[in-house]
């Protein structure tokens, strides 16, 4: 896959931030490797799709990217002639033949060129050969990884276990409220730094479990419950499993299937700025066993309904 960000996600470069995260979720499930397991172009996909979420999801990484100011790889770009930055921007020639514009060169290749076409002397100048300036310290990588996460744990927040190359393994706090698709960034968990610099992220790409029982809706979370029939008639206290636990709630009388309950603050948790979502409960009316009596009775009201002259006054 190509290493532009935009065309790793299929997107053009005027995309909004809803297009990106569609597009990401869109290619990180068709490339998942728990759905294409031992597929090493798929797991290679994978990651770059991720590194591309990665950068252009965030609006200040992104615009450096647009700018020219880093590769798709998050990395400062170096300087050359025809780079934009003060540099020659036309084509020409030097004394043997190398092309000075377009920025084709870094500053390490433009060192190589110089000291050999002036000699290999230590002056500053033309004359007695390029200098380099010291890279000094350089940030580490970033690296991807893949972690799916169980629907409550999504919901409620909780701490799921990655394993990284070389076998150890790393404890992640999962938020309250995260979403499948969505990117955590572990600062300081990628590779080393170069020459004292600071060591690159963890950028773990988080996959909800679908779950039985629960959908989600925004904050809010959806799910069915069956009822009896006497309570859905008469009304009753019946026994609703939240994802933070059981409570107990009142059908009121006269409850049809498909009515619908909702319980105030038992959807998504609060986090962030995000006010807590709420659960709404779908019942579904249930037979079950039947009553005898019940039996009994819609059979009387039945053949009642049959015998001529009982709608007589």
């Amino acid at each position: 896959m190509s290493k532009d960000p935009y065309e790793v996600l299929g997107v053009a470069r005027t995309a909004s931030q809803d297009d990106i995260r569609k597009a990401y979720r869109k290619l990180a499930k068709k490339y998942h490797p728990d759905l294409n397991p031992g597929d090493k172009v798929a797991e290679e996909n994978f990651k770059a799709v991720g590194a591309a979420n990665a950068l252009l999801s965030d609006e200040e990484q992104r615009a450096r990217f647009d700018r020219g100011e880093i590769d798709a790889a998050g990395q400062e770009k170096g300087f050359g002639f025809g780079g934009g930055r003060g540099g020659y921007r036309d084509h020409a020639e030097g004394p043997q033949g190398f092309n000075y514009g377009g920025g084709q060169f870094s500053e390490d290749e433009l060192g190589d060129i110089f000291g050999t076409m002036f000699g290999q002397g230590g002056g500053a100048g033309f004359g007695g050969g390029f200098r380099r300036r010291p890279q000094g310290p350089q940030p580490g990588g970033d690296r991807q990884y893949a972690l799916t996460v169980s629907f409550l744990d999504s919901v409620n927040g909780g701490t799921s276990r990655i394993t990284l190359p070389g076998g150890a393994q790393l404890d992640v706090k999962i938020p309250a409220g995260i979403t499948d698709g969505q990117v955590m960034r572990l600062r300081g968990k990628g590779d080393p730094g170069v020459q004292g610099g600071p060591p690159g992220d963890a950028l773990i790409t988080i996959t909800v479990a679908p779950d039985s029982t629960y959908t989600r809706d925004g904050n809010d979370i959806r799910m069915s419950l069956p009822v009896d029939l006497k309570t859905a008639v008469l009304g009753g206290s019946i026994t609703i499993p939240t994802p933070a636990g059981s409570v107990k709630m009142n059908v009121p009388p006269h409850s049809d299937s498909g009515s619908v309950l909702r319980l105030r603050g038992r959807g998504v948790k609060a986090h962030g700025k995000q006010e807590a979502g709420n659960l709404y409960v779908k019942l579904v009316v249930t037979i079950g066993k039947v009553d005898p009596a019940l039996e009994a009775f819609l059979k009387g009201t039945t053949d009642a309904a049959k015998e001529p002259g009982k709608d007589k006054v």
